[in-house]
């Protein structure tokens, strides 16, 4: 069974950052396509970064440059550092694996869901 374990959320105020960590289990690390997204209540969920097995990386243009995702497949651990964290940053983050769709960004794609860790950015 393939089960993905975030942590490292928090609150932080703008401009700070947090690195958030998943890890996956049941599978085969490396294999497959991973990917972070984020969702506030009532919204829905999109697609912050993805890393395809290729190592090509994808980001969401309002993180670019800011947002970086990262894996040690070693550890089988997926990570997610987050720098200078804006008000809008705010949101429950969830990590994802297996994709089974083409674009890396799109909640639709994957097929394994974390139960997600929640950032809280204050200005």
């Amino acid at each position: 069974q393939v089960q993905l374990v975030e942590s490292g959320g928090g609150s932080v105020q703008a401009g700070g950052s947090l690195r958030l960590s998943c890890i996956v289990s049941g599978t085969t690390y490396g294999r497959y396509s991973v990917a972070w997204f984020r969702q506030v209540s009532g919204t829905e969920r999109e697609g912050v970064a993805a890393l395809d097995r290729d190592g090509t990386t994808t980001y969401k243009d309002s993180v670019k440059g800011r947002f970086a995702i990262s894996q040690d497949n070693a550890k089988n651990t997926l990570y997610l550092q987050m720098n200078s964290l804006k008000p809008e940053d705010t949101a429950m983050y969830y990590c994802a694996t297996h994709k089974k769709g083409l674009d890396p960004l799109s909640a639709l794609t994957y097929i394994y869901w974390g139960q997600g860790t929640q950032v809280t950015v204050s200005s």
